[in-house]
């Protein structure tokens, strides 16, 4: 498999992981992230520049992504519109 170099830390450095898109974004990532934070309900997480602390368990669920089937798609450098077709969530 090959490797794909991402960005991290504002954009200032990179890290090379595995072409493997379910390890770092999309669906796949989000039941990976869940079943993370189920494995560790009492551990607790830096939050807000690191100004304040929770439990992982007392954070809500993730939703899912709202439909933008119909909704006004701009395109063209913000010249031209049309409505979007996708079939259920992105």
């Amino acid at each position: 498999m090959a490797k794909i170099r991402i960005r991290t830390g504002r954009g200032t450095g990179t890290i090379e992981v595995d072409n493997d898109p379910k390890n770092w974004s999309g669906d796949e990532f989000k039941k990976i992230q869940e079943a993370r934070k189920k494995d560790a309900l009492n551990r607790m997480v830096h939050i807000g520049r690191g100004t304040d602390s929770r439990r992982l368990g007392d954070m809500p669920d993730p939703k899912a992504r709202p439909s933008t089937e119909g909704m006004t798609r701009i395109t063209g450098r913000g010249t031209d519109s049309r409505k979007s077709k996708n079939k259920g969530s992105v």
